[in-house]
């Protein structure tokens, strides 16, 4: 029985969909203003994890996963002043950086990937009928959410009004609240704009989430997700202005991550400690990075660690090792049929303890325990002279790939075709190479070991089987 941590009751809940047939996700995405860092690969990552899991876990459901790109506000603004550029120009560029660094990383692309400036109708529209129902008003220009309107806010961050800090912005100064927020904001010099009833500006920042969630999954949809920073006051208000305008639950749950931090502090681009993904990426594996990141639950901060890191590639590479030797099967050498249930016992133990560890709000670091129990079994088994039964090797092979795939550690069924190629060359060059050894050519045979090496293949010679890994 799955159950998900809820920030709204903080509580670990019983998963229930909405629909049968569906699961719903909306995860607020980045603005596109800059190179993404480590920390929106946390983020990427984490709900990557849990919608694959959702899916494995589910089968008979449709997973719709959503990712929104800001391509509008204030930063992106500034940015492309500063070089020169549209914003759409901007966005342009980032959004395709952004999707070279999450492929990488093996993060499964969204179902919908909307953009704000392609849905600025439908914020007017959403913003229109928030003030046919009292809950917004126009000042010069610009229209603000009436939080005095909305009884239940604060239900999410648990704060009260008088707790918040008003805004000190001149323009804002004639609402009736100082804690109402923007919808629409009156245009400025040399601002992008759009036309709308109340003249020529554009959206606020937190209308843009509550339009594109509603109108790609409904009313209410299953789960809202993104970092714990966007709890206040981004989810917050989406949570007010959505039920405001549909007297409907918003979202039956919000997840939030983490964050990563650097010496203890948040990883930010305001603060100016951050590392790239892309910076990341050159140092080590995808895979490792990905690792790295799955080590930890995805509620507890991490802090960012080259040692870590560099540990993580290494879990990676046994992981990758059992993949491997479990794979492969050496036609000419006597293979017992034989398998026992004490080994049909390993690879069943591990399937129960992994999803027992999935179903407790998703802990990747009790699911990759799991896993290694099996990995650092079939590892063991590659060392030995001894054949081993090739029904436990196919079973704990298929074992690794399901339970990979599902946190992301094996690539999706559509790479498959590539992979057998790739297989079936490897499979020929180690062929030749045995030939040479045999035939004490052990110049050819370690230039053709030294030279997989550069392409990224690494050989293990053991005494009756030799075992290769892709980097």
């Amino acid at each position: 029985m799955l159950k998900i941590y809820n920030t709204l009751t903080g509580n670990k809940e019983v998963f229930q969909p909405i629909n049968e047939n569906i699961i719903k996700i909306y995860v607020c995405g980045p603005t596109v203003y800059d190179y993404c860092h480590v920390g929106h690969a946390r983020a990427g990552v984490a709900f990557d994890v849990i919608r694959r899991y959702l899916e494995w876990r589910f089968p008979e459901k449709r997973v719709v996963f959503i990712t929104n790109f800001t391509d509008v506000d204030l930063k992106m603004i500034k940015r492309a002043r500063e070089e020169g550029v549209t914003i759409f120009e901007l966005a342009d560029r980032f959004i395709k950086q952004y999707f070279q660094d999450f492929d990488a990383l093996n993060v499964k692309r969204a179902s919908y990937y909307p953009r704000a400036t392609d849905h600025i109708p439908d914020m007017i529209k959403f913003i229109e009928g928030l003030i046919e129902r009292g809950f917004a008003y126009e000042v010069e220009g610009s229209v603000y959410f009436d939080i005095d309107q909305f009884k239940n806010y604060g239900q999410l961050s648990h704060k009260k009004l008088e707790e918040l800090q008003p805004s000190e912005e001149a323009e804002e100064m004639k609402k009736k609240s100082p804690h109402d927020f923007a919808l629409w904001k009156k245009r400025k010099d040399d601002e992008p704009f759009w036309e709308s009833p109340w003249g020529p500006g554009r959206p606020g920042w937190h209308i843009e989430c509550s339009a594109m969630s509603i109108k790609y999954l409904g009313d209410t949809f299953d789960i809202h997700g993104g970092g714990l920073d966007l709890i206040f006051p981004h989810h917050e208000n989406e949570i007010a202005q959505s039920e405001a305008l549909t007297g409907e639950t918003f979202s039956r749950w919000f997840v939030h991550n983490n964050f990563i931090t650097l010496l203890q502090e948040k990883m930010s681009k305001s603060v100016g400690n951050f590392r790239t993904i892309q910076e990341i990426l050159t140092q080590y594996s995808p895979m490792a990075v990905r690792f790295f990141l799955i080590s930890t639950h995805y509620r507890s901060p991490i802090d960012f660690n080259e040692e870590q890191i560099s540990q993580a590639q290494q879990r990676y590479k046994r992981f990758q090792l059992a993949l491997a030797f479990s794979g492969q099967k050496d036609p000419s050498s006597p293979i017992s049929d034989t398998f026992s249930s004490e080994l049909e016992e390993i690879v069943e133990k591990t399937r129960k303890s992994f999803i027992e560890a999935m179903d407790d709000d998703f802990s990747t670091p009790r699911a990759i325990a799991s896993i290694n129990n099996l990995v650092k079994y079939v590892n063991g088994l590659a060392a030995e002279k001894e054949t081993v039964a090739p029904e436990f090797l196919r079973q704990a092979h298929n074992l690794l790939l399901e339970l990979g795939y599902v946190l992301g550690l094996v690539k999706s069924p559509g790479e498959e075709k590539e992979e057998i190629l790739i297989n079936n060359l490897v499979k020929f060059i180690l062929e030749l190479r045995k030939d040479a050894r045999d035939k004490k050519q052990y110049e050819i045979a370690d230039r053709i070991r030294d030279k997989l090496k550069e392409l990224g293949i690494t050989l293990l010679d053991y005494p009756t089987r030799t075992i290769w890994t892709k980097e």
